[in-house]
């Protein structure tokens, strides 16, 4: 959705929690996506984390986007036993967000903002396969690479088997936002006559 996150989210969860037939107090881990991605969105879903984990008394797990696409490849990867994975996400004015993984899911490089000409995946990395919104992009420079177009978005089962996973790593300290650059959006200019006075 391009607008209505923060009005959305939280209905959004009650929805899914009354279809789910279950009570807030049998939630026992909140987990959410850090980023990086859109600055709303990530705000947006780690207030949404944050203020249920306040009320409810639960550990937030926070989990970086990139990470999270890698952890949807992986399994495919390691049955095919075909390369690693590079996850990637279009950051437009000409930069992606890319982080390489081995071909377990494991963090292979730190998490970037660069241009798709620049980013070379780390020696010693098979070629494997390239997810996420800017994996077209990156694939174009990077045709060793194969491209996997069904792995685009986070998904929230994916999030959700991902937490169960990490477990260990939650925690009673709301996670940190992932950003790599500074946001879009700028200060309005303030004219001469307002600095005149």
């Amino acid at each position: 959705m391009a607008r209505g996150q923060a009005e959305h989210v939280l209905p959004m969860i009650e929805t899914v929690r009354r279809q789910a037939g279950i009570e807030y107090c049998d939630i026992d881990l909140i987990a959410v996506t850090t980023g990086p991605g859109t600055f709303t969105g990530v705000r947006v879903g780690l207030a949404a984390a944050r203020a249920l984990a306040l009320v409810g008394g639960q550990a937030v797990l926070g989990i970086g986007t990139l990470e999270l696409l890698a952890h949807a490849a992986a399994p495919a990867v390691l049955a095919e036993r075909k390369g690693a994975i590079i996850a990637a996400i279009d950051a437009r004015r000409g930069e992606l967000y890319v982080q390489a993984f081995d071909d377990g899911g494991m963090a292979a490089t730190a998490a970037t903002a660069i241009s798709a000409a620049s980013f070379r995946p780390p020696p010693g990395l098979a070629p494997g396969r390239i997810v996420g919104t800017g994996a077209a992009i990156l694939q174009a420079v990077l045709p060793d690479w194969r491209l996997d177009g069904g792995i685009v978005q986070p998904d929230a089962a994916v999030l959700a088997r991902a937490a169960e996973a990490w477990r260990h790593r939650a925690s009673l300290t709301p996670p940190a936002p992932v950003y790599l650059r500074s946001p879009d959006a700028k200060l309005p200019q303030q004219t001469a006559s307002n600095n005149s006075g």
